[in-house]
């Protein structure tokens, strides 16, 4: 352990600097979690980069690092874990993997990973089209994830040890952008430099992914400003001039790789972009504001929430802002009634443009995700393919750690952790007030052109008043009772 003078990496990318430690250290199988030339530029959304294309992309940690003088962090294992009672901990992981390899969705996430949401989110108008103004792309074929694997898919790849190999190497044959070669992508950056910002090129969007990769860029939120800016153009709130000349019509691709360089470098126009939606809207004004896209600053995801109820509330009440990892709760999409009656009492919890039960639906996944991060399982696995129930974690952990644990135990740490959550943001101000979204979601219905989801707006206020409820929480105010903390022995 130690500090290492990085004066020498400074400057360099996300996998300039990787490569470059490696070599130094003569080890390639150091792994490296690292800021690029984005956070030393102070762009409030960059991000940690870990292994050149896994990104802890939101909320700016970067930006963090970078205020620290910090460049990276290397770390090499030589360890190993200790579990509990092996025999029991391999007899639960082989009953997990035939119950993932029998899942529904395995083949469909083993091949396209969760690029298949192209697709899927559009075929239900849900796809963020040329900023959210409509919820299907018309062309979203050309951008999909089946595209992608048609056209640049060498093979695919896990991450360590797991039974889904749900990313992918891809080799890029275009003489617009020679060399591109890339892992991934993941869904949010895909939809985010296509159907975001009307761009049909599936080349110049991965073009896009890349250097937003290199440079440590939240990709949602680069995608969000970018196409906020267009869509101000469009309305005549921002003119070619003030945009540094470029021609900010949807699908330019040069000026889209344009701007990912600008914003970067807090170059010209892209300083204005480089502080994030709210702060770009506050500072451009023009009524732009109102079609800043974000929760609590945070940049919204890419799927239209009033086409997914439950993530519209999900999204609202979320602790770090607009972030649909808080909870996932993808039970909406089931259709399965009898189901929703079975876990929630509520029939209508299994459909997502029914607004009744979704406080219970997202409490419930906000648990899940809580316990997915506690115990660094993955999300796609645990809450979305539901893997495990709340008595076979219980069960995994006693294997694992040789904790004596409950499910019902194992659920109220969860619980435990959003309710300290959002005491932590409660110390900041944050109160119901806050738990929102833009109006574009909550007057504005879906217009013509969204597929069965046109004309349908995200009933905000009742599902808060139904989540408030279901987590003991005052309605009011939005924040946790004196009677909740002390159940939950968090009255201290």
């Amino acid at each position: 352990m130690g500090l290492r003078d990085a004066r020498g990496l400074w400057g360099r990318d996300v996998w300039e600097t990787t490569q470059a430690i490696q070599q130094e250290l003569g080890d390639p199988d150091v792994q490296v979690a690292t800021i690029g030339q984005g956070a030393e530029n102070g762009v409030r959304f960059a991000g940690l980069f870990v292994n050149l294309n896994r990104a802890a992309a939101r909320t700016g940690m970067g930006a963090v690092m970078a205020s620290k003088n910090l460049k990276a962090v290397v770390v090499r294992g030589t360890g190993s874990f200790p579990v509990a009672d092996m025999a029991r901990f391999q007899e639960i992981i082989e009953r997990l993997d035939e119950i993932i390899y029998s899942h529904p969705e395995y083949e469909i996430r083993r091949r396209l990973g969760t690029t298949k949401l192209i697709q899927a989110l559009n075929s239900i108008g849900g796809l963020p089209t040329r900023h959210f103004q409509r919820g299907c792309f018309e062309e979203a074929d050309a951008v999909s994830g089946e595209a992608i694997e048609e056209l640049y898919k060498i093979k695919g790849k896990g991450c360590f040890a797991c039974t889904i190999p749900c990313s992918r190497f891809l080799v890029v044959d275009d003489p617009r952008f020679p060399g591109l070669r890339l892992e991934g992508p993941e869904y949010e950056p895909l939809a985010g430099f296509s159907a975001r910002v009307g761009n049909g090129d599936l080349a110049l969007t991965l073009k896009c992914i890349d250097l937003a990769n290199r440079y440590g860029l939240d990709a949602i939120a680069l995608s969000e400003v970018i196409s906020w800016a267009m869509e101000c153009h469009e309305r005549g709130m921002l003119s070619r001039e003030e945009a540094d000349g470029l021609d900010l019509s949807w699908g330019n691709g040069e000026t889209i790789l344009a701007l990912i360089h600008k914003v970067a470098h807090r170059e010209g126009f892209g300083d204005l972009l480089a502080d994030g939606v709210r702060q770009a809207a506050e500072r451009l004004g023009r009524g732009s504001e109102e079609i800043a896209l974000h929760g609590k600053g945070l940049e919204v995801f890419q799927a239209d929430v009033r086409s997914i109820k439950a993530y519209g509330l999900g999204n609202a009440v979320a602790s770090r802002g607009a972030d649909h990892l808080r909870s996932e709760p993808w039970f909406e999409f089931s259709n399965d009634a009898e189901e929703g009656i079975r876990r929630y009492g509520i029939p209508e919890t299994a459909f997502r443009l029914e607004y009744k039960g979704k406080g219970l639906v997202v409490k419930h996944f906000e648990e899940m995700a809580a316990i997915s991060d506690a115990t660094g399982v993955c999300k796609n696995t645990y809450n979305n393919m539901e893997v495990l129930d709340w008595e076979e974690t219980a069960e995994l952990l006693q294997a694992a750690a040789g904790w004596d644990v409950t499910g019902e135990e194992v659920r109220q740490i969860g619980e435990r952790i959003v309710n300290l959550e959002r005491l932590f943001i409660a110390r900041e101000g944050i109160t119901r007030e806050d738990d929102t979204l833009p109006k574009r979601f909550l007057e504005e219905p879906l217009p013509e052109g969204s597929g069965p989801s046109t004309g349908s707006v995200l009933e905000l206020e009742p599902m808060l008043d139904e989540y408030y409820r279901a987590r003991g929480w005052d309605v009011e105010t939005g924040l946790p009772t004196k009677e909740k903390l002390k159940e939950l022995g968090l009255d201290e």
